[in-house]
């Protein structure tokens, strides 16, 4: 099971908890939930359909998604 904190905007709320599960599925909890056990921290940058993620862990990170969206994340991955 992985946890992201993240805080910014183009989300559903301003802070949420996603946590997504071994199987894929993912849940969506305003705010923050549970235990922190620090993996990395990210900034996510969506403009259109480019997203560039800078990963403290992981590095840069650039892809294409299929819809549109413009969102500013920060935030921390979690296990």
């Amino acid at each position: 099971m992985k946890k992201y904190y993240e805080i910014g905007f183009g989300n559903t709320w301003w802070c949420r908890t996603e946590i997504e599960q071994a199987d894929g599925s993912e849940e969506e909890t305003k705010g923050f939930v549970g235990e922190l056990k620090f993996v990395s921290c990210y900034l996510r940058i969506w403009l259109g359909k480019k997203v560039v993620i800078l990963d403290s862990k992981e590095g840069l990170k650039i892809s294409t998604k299929s819809r549109r969206a413009v969102k500013l994340i920060l935030g921390i991955h979690s296990l």
